[in-house]
């Protein structure tokens, strides 16, 4: 990042986004090369972020610390600091000083006292900012342009127990498997580009932080998470001890294996265990993909107190916030991946039904079959390839009469 960048310094944009109003210089295009820039479509995000932070704020009931390590304008700092109740310190950090400045000018301008108000502007690397502020913070937030594999270590060296991470990863074609070399080379896992690989986009993610926190004894619960547009969120509350941190990464972490012919996967827990070579249904070589986390990545209980949240904040994408909660909501207790019916139709070479009436013979059946915000096209469910096949063809059969 180029830190002597030249800015129009007649062109400053004021936008206005929750409670609080942002100046930045406006460059060409949103890119690593801006020292500042606004996002709009990050609002989503941003939003998100305020509920996820306020529920973990009542359930810890005590003032909670943040530290925003990517700070840009200061808009998300800010925004913790004027939107969210019972906030303590709140340390914005960016290594660029063109950032800082904006920073500051923006805390001022949203009536921020920097020392009064327990407000802080940090210029650091981002791993060096981590590293001095070790067991300050209740919440760390780290929101890069692209990777966040860079900050993992540091994170997991100098956060406290029982504290909550937010983790944002824009790096979506190697975490969805475009290119895998690169995925491999920062998650230390092989992607798979499937139907459903934005939610093994957010498992890789998710393996890889619980891995890298298992060398400090610290272990993850997944509270909420969530694949939009370009970018994979996750939500992780922080916790401590060998044993524990033992049980969660031999319960948690595994495989996904997959058939390119007949569509058939399976999961497979444990790090350092034999994969079958073969799918049990077409014979044909199945792809393996991971390590990655298997376990649940939505907390109901959690997500729900957020939902209750929204009905409280004012926030510009409520609508867009209550659809996405209640979905991932309601998917907390599924199996890993997901099953869309339009590529299973495409295999059986059958015109694909609707997704609910697929999803209500399959509840008739017995299983269990929600919606996923991964997918419009898909749905979790416990029943069988085979059961869904079946469905689907009895489905389209009788559609086409």
């Amino acid at each position: 990042m180029d830190e002597n960048i030249n800015y129009d310094e007649s062109n400053i944009k004021t936008i206005e986004e929750g409670l609080v109003k942002i100046q930045f210089p406006e460059f060409e295009k949103v890119s690593s090369e801006a020292p500042v820039f606004y996002n709009p479509k990050m609002e989503f995000n941003r939003d998100i972020s305020i509920l996820a932070i306020q529920t973990f704020q009542e359930l810890l009931n005590k003032d909670v610390n943040i530290g925003d390590v990517f700070g840009g304008s200061g808009i998300r700092g800010i925004r913790y600091k004027k939107e969210i109740d019972n906030i303590g310190n709140v340390c914005v950090n960016d290594i660029n000083p063109l950032a800082n400045e904006f920073t500051k000018i923006n805390a001022e301008n949203n009536n921020i006292e920097i020392k009064e108000d327990n407000f802080e502007i940090h210029k650091h690397e981002a791993n060096i900012f981590l590293r001095n502020n070790g067991g300050r913070f209740d919440i760390i937030d780290i929101d890069p342009f692209g990777t966040p594999s860079f900050f993992i270590d540091s994170t997991a060296a100098s956060i406290k127990r029982n504290s909550l991470l937010c983790v944002t990863a824009t790096d979506t074609s190697a975490l969805c498997g475009t290119y895998k070399t690169p995925c491999i080379r920062k998650y230390n896992a092989k992607p798979y580009k499937s139907e459903y690989c934005h939610e093994n986009g957010i498992r890789i993610l998710a393996g890889f932080v619980a891995l890298t926190f298992a060398k400090y004894k610290k272990y993850i619960e997944i509270k909420m998470s969530h694949s939009t547009e370009h970018y994979m969120r996750i939500y992780m509350l922080i916790k401590k001890g060998s044993k524990a941190t033992d049980d969660s990464i031999n319960e948690n972490i595994g495989y996904i294996s997959h058939c390119k012919n007949c569509l058939y996967r399976e999961s497979t827990i444990g790090l350092a265990t034999s994969l079958k070579d073969t799918c049990p249904i077409c014979g044909e070589k199945l792809i393996h993909a991971g390590p990655m986390w298997l376990g649940k990545i939505e907390d109901s209980d959690y997500i729900k107190h957020m939902i209750k949240l929204l009905n409280v904040k004012k926030l510009n994408t409520h609508n867009k916030i209550e659809k996405l909660l209640k979905i991932c909501a309601a998917e907390a207790d599924t199996n890993p991946s997901s099953y869309d019916v339009h590529v299973i139709s495409k295999n059986l070479k059958i015109s694909a039904p609707k997704i609910d009436k697929t999803m209500e013979k399959l509840e008739k059946k017995g299983y269990y079959a929600f919606r996923t915000h991964f997918s419009p096209t898909a749905i979790k469910t416990d029943a069988p390839l085979q059961e869904i096949k079946k469905v689907i063809k009895e489905l389209s059969s009788t559609t086409n009469k």
